[in-house]
């Protein structure tokens, strides 16, 4: 199994015939899916999605991959395909669209509705689509697609096969093995079987649950659990998913009808995107089940249902809230019982406890993944990929979607069923397909771009440092006033903090220190201000680390008079 060295260049040129892979997300975390493909001078993208911030990421909204290795090379693009519609895998297409509006989206009809309402809310409309279902072949430019059907926790999931000159490659995107799914629609291990005869020499497999012996749960596992919530509860049910987890929401029906309650949907991505899958036939609500969130109150407690977003304990959504007790119109009662049908996404734990505290204080009771069977994983356990690294028989395996521990793992599964060359890549790391052999061949710039509001890409790591010290450890201004004739301080320095100490008459002791620091420097003719305000940085540095071990943020201004 071969591992990518931290010092690796930049590629050289590809050479003639072969494919480059060059993943830009997606490889080292769980999120902002996105791997471009490059044969014959053409590029061809599969996902574009974004990663949650997380507790050290303070003030941004969402992270995108970082396609500037690509950025001059946007009319080269075929299209960009789309494996399913979760927000980390196309999440950040309109702000690739910004940069090129007229790039082709090829997906399945879900996928596409979800992504045209997100299109829409950032005034992209007049894009290009190509809608594709399982068993479709779509040639582009020197890529020839072909869609194979995949199991995964959103309708519609699509695995796709890349013939090109160089051979075939088979991503698999996101997928499971459910043999008994919610909608029937299984994982297409004949046409992975046949794509493994005719020969895959790359294949590109999800490594997220490679950690996870045997074989994911059923689906259909968590309806029983479901039910039994809905039975013992003699009030209120709210239950919080994924805006688009339209099999747990179809179960949550089904359930409500099965015990005479009605049901309304909270937070406005659960209203459009259960709209879209109730329009397209993915989602069955049987007639009278379904009201409007404000009617709702007008029924007995023990006959409402609330469906909302928040099962990651985001700060805005509903559910977080509710349990803040600051919702317009959902307010948790002594007796209601809470439903988180989700698992943690790593780094969401914290979050997700505090509203899980939150519910509980006000009495409510909370069924979550750590005390009942109410989500099961849409990602392939070690078993399902060991049978699929048996089928396909890949020449090549390059390990995708997930931490790195993650795809060690995968590419293990993989090594142990013959498969002789194993690549682990991360992000921006290209691997290059010639001859029938991949290997490493150099990376490319591949950092974390943020957004934050209508800003994307102006915040730097060097702005969350600053913002994590601020948060931390506080903030400490100094004004001083030099007399540049006199070559003395003239007047201050005068000292404010905030998140460190309220009481400025704490900094009393420091302040002869910096005159002192300052005419020092003055007498030796030093009268550069830059100079003077790292002095005074330095000054205040040492004496707050040495008398209260802080690291505050300092700000020193110093003004020649």
């Amino acid at each position: 199994m071969s591992h990518p060295h931290p010092e690796l260049s930049a590629p050289a040129a590809l050479p003639k015939g072969g494919l480059r892979v060059i993943p830009l997300g997606g490889l080292g975390e769980v999120g902002r899916n996105m791997t471009v493909f490059e044969y014959d001078g053409r590029l061809l993208i599969v996902d574009c999605g974004v990663l949650f911030p997380e507790d050290h990421h303070p003030g941004v909204d969402l992270i995108l991959p970082d396609w500037s290795s690509i950025r001059d090379r946007l009319d080269q693009v075929e299209a960009l395909v789309l494996t399913h519609g979760h927000e980390d895998h196309i999440g950040a297409t309109p702000y690739l669209l910004r940069e090129r509006r007229d790039i082709p989206l090829v997906g399945s009809e879900l996928t596409l509705a979800l992504l045209d309402s997100k299109l829409r809310e950032h005034r992209l409309r007049e894009t290009v689509h190509h809608k594709v279902r399982e068993g479709d072949r779509l040639k582009l430019g020197p890529f020839d697609l072909e869609f194979v059907a995949v199991n995964h926790s959103i309708p519609d999931a699509l695995a796709v096969a890349i013939r090109t000159g160089a051979g075939m490659v088979l991503h698999t995107g996101d997928f499971k093995m459910d043999q008994l799914p919610l909608d029937g629609r299984i994982t297409d291990l004949r046409a992975f079987a046949r794509l493994g005869e005719e020969g895959v020499d790359l294949f590109l497999t999800d490594s997220t649950n490679a950690e996870t012996p045997g074989f994911t749960p059923a689906e259909k596992s968590i309806t029983p659990v479901i039910d039994q919530v809905f039975r013992e509860s003699a009030q209120r049910v709210i239950v919080a998913c994924f805006a688009s987890h339209v099999h747990r929401v179809q179960q949550v029906l089904d359930a409500a009808v099965a015990h005479d309650r009605k049901v309304a949907y909270v937070g406005r991505s659960m209203v459009r995107n259960m709209g879209i899958a109730r329009d397209l036939g993915y989602l069955n609500v049987p007639p009278g089940v379904l009201v409007e969130a404000k009617d709702l109150a007008d029924l007995p407690p023990e006959r409402q249902v609330l469906i909302s977003t928040g099962s990651q304990g985001e700060p805005m959504s509903a559910l977080s809230r509710i349990a803040q007790r600051n919702h317009n119109f959902v307010h948790i009662e002594e007796g209601d019982t809470v439903l988180l049908a989700s698992s943690l996404i790593p780094g969401n734990e914290n979050a997700v406890y505090r509203v899980i505290n939150g519910l509980a204080r006000w009495g409510a009771r909370v069924v979550h993944k750590g005390n009942a069977l109410v989500h099961v994983s849409g990602h392939a356990s070690a078993g399902e990929l060991l049978y699929c690294y048996n089928i396909v028989k890949p020449r090549n395996v390059l390990p995708v979607h997930g931490e790195i521990r993650h795809m060690l793992a995968n590419g293990a599964l993989a090594a142990a069923t013959g498969v002789d060359n194993v690549v682990i890549a991360e992000d921006g790391v290209v691997v290059d397909l010639v001859d029938g052999f991949a290997e490493v061949s150099g990376k490319v710039e591949c950092g974390y771009v943020f957004v934050d509001g209508s800003s994307v890409g102006d915040i730097t790591e060097s702005d969350l440092k600053d913002r994590r010290i601020l948060g931390e450890e506080g903030f400490i201004s100094v004004i001083v006033v030099v007399d540049s004739v006199s070559g003395k301080v003239s007047a201050g320095p005068e000292i404010h903090a905030r998140g460190f100490a309220e009481d400025d008459t704490t900094f009393d002791e420091v302040k002869q220190p910096i005159i002192d620091a300052l005419d020092a420097q003055l007498r030796e003719g030093n009268t550069d201000s830059y100079q003077l305000q790292q002095t005074v940085r330095r000054t205040v540095g040492r004496w707050v680390s040495n008398t209260h071990r802080r690291r505050p943020m300092i700000i020193p201004v110093v003004i020649e008079a």
